[in-house]
């Protein structure tokens, strides 16, 4: 088993410019830190519903009010509302793609915080003796020797497809014939419950597939969830 980078084709090329956006970073980086509450906002922000701040204080009052909430709670939902806003003001099909791109740099900001920058990688193949090299690279992956992982990142769970966990279980199972374990993972910013919904409506292989939802974010990075 191992690891290559992506082609370097059109749909590269052309995401690399939006994961490449600072409002990526900016937004990855508020929700890395960020409590479960402030990142359900986000999400919420994100889908574009409306772009009037005050109807969102006023949709989610426990982080904004005063009561319960120092100056630096505040500022932090201000600042992860600002930025959701700035993505939710995009155009539609921008919007989805860079709501992506967040979700992919926030999987790797997480892992980052437990396996080290160095190991983290984006947009990587998996090879294997014997078999077809997939041409849809995985989103993020760990490339530790001893504990290789390999996630593909979603914005909702619509995203959960059988193509996504075909490929999961397939890189998976693989590795297993290598007598080499990969962890595989989707990691989705929806609720778990969304996700449950989702995955009992598919077929496709998924025993063997770590999935990680809104709740369970901070479980990336080995802390709380």
């Amino acid at each position: 088993m191992r690891f290559q980078d992506a082609a370097r084709d059109a749909r590269t090329v052309v995401y690399a410019g939006i994961q490449a956006d600072p409002l990526v970073a900016r937004a990855a980086g508020l929700l890395a830190t960020a409590t479960h509450a402030q990142r359900v906002l986000a999400r919420a922000v994100m889908n574009g519903e409306t772009t009037d701040p005050d109807a969102w204080r006023a949709m989610f009052p426990a982080l904004f009010d005063s009561a319960g909430n120092d100056e630096t709670a505040r500022a932090a939902s201000e600042a992860i509302m600002a930025a959701a806003l700035a993505v939710a003001d995009r155009g539609e099909q921008v919007r989805s793609q860079v709501r992506g791109a967040i979700v992919e740099e926030l999987t790797a900001r997480l892992l980052a915080g437990r396996a080290g920058p160095a190991a983290v990688r984006r947009e990587r193949r998996i090879l294997f003796d014997g078999v077809p090299a997939e041409i849809h690279p995985y989103d993020v992956t760990v490339e530790q020797q001893a504990a290789p992982e390999a996630y593909d990142c979603k914005w909702g769970a619509r995203g959960i497809n059988a193509d996504v966990l075909y490929q999961l279980d397939d890189a998976r199972s693989h590795a297993e014939d290598e007598d080499e374990r990969l962890v595989v993972g989707l990691v989705v910013f929806d609720a778990e419950r969304s996700c449950q919904v989702r995955l009992a409506a598919q077929t496709a292989p998924h025993a063997g597939t770590l999935v990680v939802p809104l709740e369970r974010l901070d479980a990336l990075a080995g802390g709380r969830g």
